[in-house]
């Protein structure tokens, strides 16, 4: 059988294997740590090559939809978040910023894929991936203006700048590719593409987790706070925003908004911030790994039966 065909069709099977090499084999992450950022970038960049170009953005009504949900996310969340580090006096703890960088990144890659592993369509968190990706050096501008933690007024114009090509220059080629050599693809490139972004994401993952077993080995009630936090943050918002929306919009709507809510693509500050930034934040980085992959398999059956239900 085609690999990429059995990949695509075990996917949150995938993801946990490669979840499970990262943690129990930390010495496969030490040469791919300079290939993070590229792979973050081929993520994007497979993602967008598998849409419909005419349904990245959707009808006009669907993209105000989608804008407005992006700000709320992206902008009006972390500055509440930041609005509260600043009158706690919290803005240097790792946990604060590590909360702060959730808020303020996109949806990852990989949303539209566990929307389709929830048995919804996945048009409306491909417009929440693509749009959020888009104007993120836009929405995270403010965000490193305000906490100086994250960089000098020079390090952020940087930051933003690489982000931007980055996002730019992964989508653009995406899509020409797509226009040029892709216009109607079978199936069976579709799966192909599937599952070559399913290994992608399962071999990513390979590179961050090494700061999380580093951690247990040294202190293993640290590392379980690591990963709690993030659980708790990740299922928590996924929770949240479906109570919230359930009874207001459709429910795969729905569904694509709490997946999103909960699964944002923290990774991609890889791109942007210098080391000594982000140093401090891989265990959380790495952590939050492990919500994010087992989302498919632990909220599948809770997302299908609300579905059914609706």
């Amino acid at each position: 059988m085609n690999p990429l065909h059995l990949a695509a069709r075990n996917g949150p099977y995938v993801l946990v294997a490669g979840l499970a090499a990262g943690l129990l084999l930390p010495a496969l992450a030490e040469p791919m740590q300079a290939v993070l950022p590229p792979l973050v970038a081929l993520l994007l960049f497979l993602t967008v090559l598998r849409i419909e170009p005419s349904l990245l953005l959707g009808s006009l009504v669907d993209l105000r939809q989608v804008a407005s949900t992006v700000i709320a996310f992206q902008l009006v969340l972390p500055l509440l978040v930041v609005t509260i580090g600043i009158i706690g006096g919290w803005t240097g703890t790792p946990v604060f910023l590590s909360l702060l960088i959730m808020a303020a990144a996109p949806s990852i890659s990989g949303s539209a894929n566990m929307c389709l592993m929830m048995g919804h369509p996945a048009e409306h968190a491909m417009r929440l991936m693509v749009i959020g990706t888009a104007v993120l050096p836009l929405t995270v501008f403010p965000i490193f203006v305000l906490i100086p933690e994250l960089g000098d007024f020079q390090s952020v114009l940087i930051a933003v700048l690489r982000l931007f090509l980055t996002i730019a220059g992964a989508t653009v080629a995406a899509v020409l590719l797509r226009l040029a050599f892709l216009r109607n693809p079978s199936q069976t490139t579709l799966k192909n593409l599937e599952g070559l972004a399913t290994i992608t994401l399962a071999v990513f993952v390979i590179g961050l987790m090494p700061s999380v077993t580093a951690t247990a080995l040294v202190d293993p009630g640290l590392a379980a706070f690591w990963v709690g936090f993030a659980c708790l943050a990740n299922f928590g918002a996924q929770l949240v925003m479906y109570f919230l929306t359930r009874n207001r919009v459709a429910a795969e709507k729905a569904t694509a908004l709490s997946i999103v809510a909960g699964n944002r693509n923290v990774a991609i500050f890889l791109i942007a911030l210098p080391p000594e930034v982000t140093a401090p934040l891989l265990v959380f980085i790495g952590a939050y790994q492990i919500p994010m992959y087992l989302t498919p398999i632990v909220m599948r059956r809770f997302y299908q039966a609300s579905g059914n239900l609706g």
